[in-house]
């Protein structure tokens, strides 16, 4: 690895950054961020292959010896957001900004690309630098561009995200679960409405429901294992039109993390039973509306220690490589592997002295751009102690 060439490239990816930090896109509508990617990996020689099923690519460098195949990936789409960090490259688009860091991953991405497009001739294998859209929202992009076969024949998948909780210099990862499942309940409770004043002639929904937010705290601490972590959380009870009327509807909506499918499936099959049971004790009905969101994103432990290997002297002594707890946001590159051997890393972006200290889709959110020479290093160390093993 040629660490000053990738020194070299850092105030490129600063400036490709920058501009789609000006132009964001939300998921599924990432039309002009796809044909700036495709325009450069152009520019740089590499193949590029479109997705049919929305605004993917990959750019793909096959090397002049064969040998393994090895995928990069990295995700474009921004948020609903409207930014509010008054930066000089602050978002053009009303209502639309890049607040979780695509914007870095995909400059991060594309200067690995620039550097291997110097590299052919050496390169031993193949390389697929996968330009994801639609991580923001499920069912996301990864699903339908490995339909399409972007892993076919691959040996490996690595990830990165940068994150601010993390100072900059400091990376991590861990074996194993890093990330939890991320799925959504909405349960409509149905009861017969009424006069205030007369509840008795009434199937009370909002009661019903009350009991049922309650019961529904019992799940995680009485029908999981204490030594399995996971989250129930309730974030919306919506029911009634005015103060004298017993409502005959109430909607409760919610989410659940887990770390393990056979824990995920429980408080699924849980709730469910639970909404039934409560519903039926005050007269009422309940119809669950369960949406299995992303999976557990579990890290393959062989190379999990490639990265824990690679990452200290791909960075030199002043980085700090850390095996990181387990987080419960969710991420759809659980998907990739999934279906390979993979490692997904948090590069740390965080640093008070640059304003980078807001939390991932804040309005004010940004990120120490020298962290993009980290990911940008740590993508080519990974990729070449997999091909040239």
């Amino acid at each position: 690895m040629d660490k000053r060439e990738i020194d070299r490239l850092l105030p490129e990816m600063v400036e490709w950054r920058r501009h789609l930090h000006r132009h964001p896109e939300p998921s599924y509508q990432e039309k002009e961020t796809s044909a700036f990617v495709a325009a450069k990996l152009e520019s740089f020689g590499i193949e590029v292959k479109r997705s049919k099923a929305g605004y993917g690519l990959t750019g793909v460098i096959k090397g002049s010896r064969p040998g393994k195949t090895v995928v990069l990936r990295a995700d474009m789409d921004a948020l609903h957001i409207t930014e509010e960090s008054g930066s000089e490259y602050a978002s053009q688009n009303p209502g639309i900004m890049h607040a979780c860091g695509h914007d870095g991953h995909t400059a991060m991405l594309l200067g690995a690309a620039a550097y291997y497009s110097a590299r052919r001739e050496g390169l031993q294998g193949e390389l697929r630098f996968l330009f994801q859209p639609a991580e923001e929202i499920c069912p996301g992009g990864a699903k339908d561009m490995i339909a399409e076969g972007v892993l076919e024949g691959a040996d490996a998948v690595y990830g990165l995200h940068l994150w601010t909780p993390l100072p900059v210099g400091t990376v991590g990862s861990a074996p194993g679960p890093l990330m939890a499942s991320a799925d959504e309940f909405f349960i409509d409770i149905t009861g017969k409405g009424g006069h205030g004043g007369m509840p008795h002639r009434t199937v009370d929904s909002i009661v019903a429901a009350a009991a049922l937010v309650t019961q529904l705290q019992t799940i995680v601490s009485r029908s999981v294992d204490p030594l399995q972590p996971a989250v129930l959380s309730i974030g919306t009870i919506q029911g009634g039109t005015a103060q004298n009327i017993i409502a005959e509807r109430c909607r409760i909506t919610g989410t659940v993390r887990a770390f393990d499918e056979e824990t995920r499936y429980a408080i699924r099959r849980r709730i469910e039973e639970m909404a039934a049971a409560v519903a039926a004790v005050y007269g009422a009905e309940a119809q669950v509306d369960y949406l299995m969101g992303y999976p557990p994103l579990v890290n393959d432990e062989a190379e999990f220690r490639r990265f824990f290997r690679v990452a200290p002297e791909a960075l030199g002594d002043t980085a700090q490589v850390i095996q990181m707890e387990k987080i419960m946001p969710a991420e759809d590159f659980a998907y990739y592997v999934k279906e390979i051997p993979g490692c997904f890393i948090f590069v740390g972006a965080g640093n008070a002295d640059k304003n980078a200290v807001y939390p991932h889709h804040h309005s004010k959110f940004d990120f120490d751009e020298d962290a993009m020479l980290h990911g940008a290093t740590l993508l080519v160390a990974l990729a070449d102690s997999c091909l040239n093993e």
